[in-house]
């Protein structure tokens, strides 16, 4: 296991199918195998939705997304129109998000889950570069800016 799920994912998906909350986590467990630095943010609205990315911001930066419905999960990508699809797996009309729909655990096994994923995940590697560390004197200088203005 990667990491334990938050106890309000737990709580979320208790409301659901043993199936559908079975499934979701074990869909969570890819995505952090792939991703173990993503982070989490949930959403509870018509459906329960837990967004991945590695910056907190999971609308503006998240790379792909889990939504349960009663019974089935959809995996969202939210560049997925962007990105290849050589599966043909990919579905939505939207500009951006397009989404694979999974309804069983077997299907977690298919090679294609996790290149799409790999895929999703250096997309926005690409797209937000890592911001570089701040020296010292930087930080100084912001300081003593900031005491000049006061």
């Amino acid at each position: 296991m990667t990491r334990p799920p938050d106890q309000r994912l737990l709580s979320e998906l208790a409301t659901y199918d043993p199936q559908v909350a079975n499934l979701s986590l074990a869909l969570r467990e890819v995505i952090l195998e792939e991703a173990p630095d993503a982070i989490e943010s949930i959403v509870k609205g018509y459906a329960l939705a837990i967004g991945f990315s590695f910056t907190g911001k999971p609308l503006k930066d998240g790379f792909c997304h889990i939504v349960a419905y009663s019974t089935y999960v959809n995996l969202g990508f939210n560049r997925g129109g962007l990105l290849p699809d050589p599966n043909k797996v990919l579905v939505g009309k939207g500009k951006s998000i397009r989404h694979i729909t999974i309804g069983d655990l077997s299907e977690l096994e298919r090679p294609h889950i996790r290149r799409y994923l790999q895929a999703a995940i250096e997309q926005v590697s690409r797209a937000q570069p890592r911001p570089a560390a701040r020296s010292k004197s930087n930080d100084r200088s912001k300081t003593s800016s900031r005491r000049k203005r006061n």
